[in-house]
């Protein structure tokens, strides 16, 4: 990116936040702080006004803005991929809000770039493997991003896996993730009086509260950064080269870490957390395809829950 374009990309990251702080600008066109320095000076010395305070970061001057940004053909592609998207993975009242933004978005663009959208949109389609929140709480993210802007507690009726009927939670959102295919909250859980991971597809009702948060939470990457680590297991297999190919979408969920071909096959290295029950379940799709080189306990395993498959199916 050269100057120009630099600087007018931070000029829109200026007007599309209250705060910037130097250090992400300078993360985010992978330059140094000093030449942030300087661009944010020649904004200024053109008569943009820019405030700023030490170890804050940058602001624009209430009031100021700029007429409305032009769009170029990509950038307008670019909606219809995050529309496509944002109608799968957020819920309604979210869905809407963001349709209403493109809307407002598309509005600005040339006849011609408009035309260009209207030619694709169609031809885009996201399909979605599993229902990522409670049909019955359609508008349960943003109620917990209306919790985590006004920092006020919320109730849900939450519903573990082994659970038969939902538990009420008075919570303290910390922050919101997607991760392999559904939504989790963080959050202050006053009935366990610890931080809990809840998903949003368990949620089955959601209320505000006026109730404002009892501590000051830490940031949601402190909470994914320190994780318990469970011990791993290694486990080596070789595969027939025909199957190994449809392996790669969902072995790195089971700890994968190496391969190599071999005489034999495909030789899979994997640091299983849980070998002899995840592992051991999904290498049954395939095992008729493949062999376990260790360790002799997945073997066992195996072989264990094949003699009782093989049972049940003899009984009537």
């Amino acid at each position: 990116m050269n100057k120009f374009d630099r600087i007018v990309a931070i000029l829109i990251q200026l007007q599309s936040r209250r705060i910037v702080k130097a250090q992400d600008l300078a993360d985010r066109f992978n330059v140094s702080l000093r030449t942030i320095y300087r661009d944010i000076r020649s904004l200024q010395t053109a008569g943009v006004p820019i405030a700023s305070e030490a170890g804050i970061g940058y602001e624009l001057v209430e009031g100021y803005r700029l007429p409305p940004v032009m769009f170029t053909r990509e950038e307008a592609s670019s909606f219809v991929a995050a529309e496509k998207l944002m109608q799968k993975f957020i819920d309604k009242r979210l869905g809407d809000h963001f349709a209403s933004a493109i809307a407002k978005m598309k509005a600005v663009l040339r006849m011609a770039d408009k035309d260009w959208i209207s030619s694709i949109e169609e031809q885009v389609l996201v399909r979605q493997g599993q229902s990522i929140f409670n049909e019955k709480v359609p508008e349960a993210m943003s109620v917990l991003f209306d919790s985590l802007a006004r920092k006020e507690q919320v109730e849900v009726r939450y519903k573990k896996l082994e659970s038969s009927e939902p538990e009420l939670r008075r919570i303290e959102p910390v922050g919101v993730f997607h991760e392999n295919e559904f939504w989790y909250l963080m959050a202050y859980c006053h009935l366990r009086k610890d931080y809990r991971r809840f998903r949003t597809d368990r949620i089955h009702g959601i209320r505000k509260t006026d109730d404002p948060f009892t501590k000051e939470h830490p940031e949601l990457k402190t909470f994914l950064q320190q994780r318990p680590e469970v011990p791993r297991t290694k486990v080596r297999i070789i595969v027939e080269p025909k199957v190994a190919g449809y392996l790669q979408w969902n072995r790195h969920h089971h700890g994968f870490t190496e391969e190599k071909t071999t005489k034999e096959g495909i030789e899979m290295t994997f640091m299983s957390r849980y070998p002899e029950s995840d592992f051991a379940r999904w290498f049954l799709g395939f095992g008729d395809h493949a062999k376990i080189l260790e360790p002799e306990s997945l073997r066992h395993c195996i072989q264990q829950i094949v003699e009782k498959q093989l049972e049940n199916l003899k009984g009537k």
